[in-house]
């Protein structure tokens, strides 16, 4: 970590307070750590702790990244294959709609399947029934949408082809101590607060998602726990792969499949799991190539990776704390930093 990152830095702690209580930032440029730093706090009230690098985030929809590897690895293992119909593990979707409905199609999130449900409709509803019966909005195939409801799905596929909960697929799989489903008691006030949301009040160790937070925690599209080394440790997985570097977890061809355009959409074209740089205006900015691939998380988390430049930011924030406006242009900001940084 030889660079000072000068401007990241100065960024970051511009925003502390105002953007986010705290913040770990970490990049990687060819396979190796160049800069790693924690910012603030994990409140802004008098039951503040310090952020630390290894301090665990609520990771959001950054949680779908680690689904889509399972689900990826499940069919590397010819447990299930990616264009097959899923009403073989799904019989509730015989004779419907959704019986076209594949994993490709989940992961690519143009299943058709809606994008989600106001919390308030599902308070005395199972969240997985509703799932798998709610009526899609689109054919399938037919356009993107970005569906919670479809990883809820993706979630419930790894669980029926294991025979174990996802909980215990993700530990079993990934075999990184702080990444988590359901933080222990004693940890979870030091892990950063999310929104005070008028229901649970101030969310701090629970999952923010709602949606998750019904399903106890654990869900395909929301309810990780993590570190930024754990988030860069996946994106690594492809990263590297496509610049030479293997790893256990995941084939070449598979890395392929999963960070090329599977689904178009003008905004942001989407992989398996991955979301693809589409324009300058999403939130990697406009120094990343267009070979790039990440994702964001609703709480105030993302990751960007460009093989052009063997290079990937992630950004842990807690924003939601402050409100639910778009953070995409300190994403965008952050990353375009770190490019400057390493030209």
């Amino acid at each position: 970590m030889s660079r000072s990152f000068t401007a990241v830095d100065a960024l970051l702690r511009e925003a502390c307070g105002s953007a986010f209580t705290g913040a770990v930032a970490r990049i990687e440029h060819a396979g190796r750590l160049r800069f790693e730093r924690a910012y603030g706090a994990t409140r802004a009230d008098a039951r503040a702790q310090p952020v630390f690098v290894d301090t665990r985030f609520d990771l959001a929809s950054l949680t779908k990244l680690f689904t889509a590897t399972l689900a990826l690895r499940a069919v590397s293992d010819a447990r299930i294959d990616l264009d097959e119909s899923l009403e073989g593990v799904f019989p509730e979707w015989r004779g419907t709609p959704h019986a076209a409905i594949t994993l490709r199609m989940l992961l690519a999130h143009d299943s058709g399947m809606n994008s989600g449900a106001d919390y308030r409709l599902l308070l005395d509803r199972n969240v997985e029934e509703f799932t798998i019966r709610e009526p899609l909005s689109a054919r399938p195939g037919e356009r993107v949408i970005y569906s919670d409801l479809g990883f809820i799905a993706v979630g419930m596929v790894l669980e029926r082809l294991h025979g174990r909960s996802l909980a215990s697929i993700v530990a079993r799989t990934f075999a990184r101590p702080k990444l988590a489903f359901h933080p222990r008691a004693d940890v979870r006030a030091t892990i950063p607060a999310t929104e005070d949301d008028g229901w649970r009040g101030r969310v701090q160790g629970y999952v923010h998602d709602e949606k998750a937070y019904l399903m106890g925690g654990a869900a395909g599209h929301a309810g990780l726990f993590a570190r930024a080394a754990d988030v860069a440790w996946l994106a690594e997985i492809y990263l590297g792969m496509l610049r030479g570097r293997s790893h256990e977890l995941q084939s070449a061809a598979m890395v392929r499949e999963a960070t090329r355009e599977q689904a178009w959409d003008p905004v942001l074209r989407r992989g398996l799991g991955w979301a693809l740089k589409t324009n300058d205006e999403n939130s990697c900015g406009r120094c990343f190539s267009p070979e790039s691939f990440g994702h964001t998380g609703f709480v105030g988390t993302c990751v960007w990776a460009d093989p052009q430049r063997d290079l990937q930011c992630v950004l842990l924030t807690n924003s939601v704390y402050f409100g639910r406006s778009d953070t995409r242009d300190l994403r965008a900001a952050f990353c375009e930093a770190a490019v400057s940084e390493l030209a």
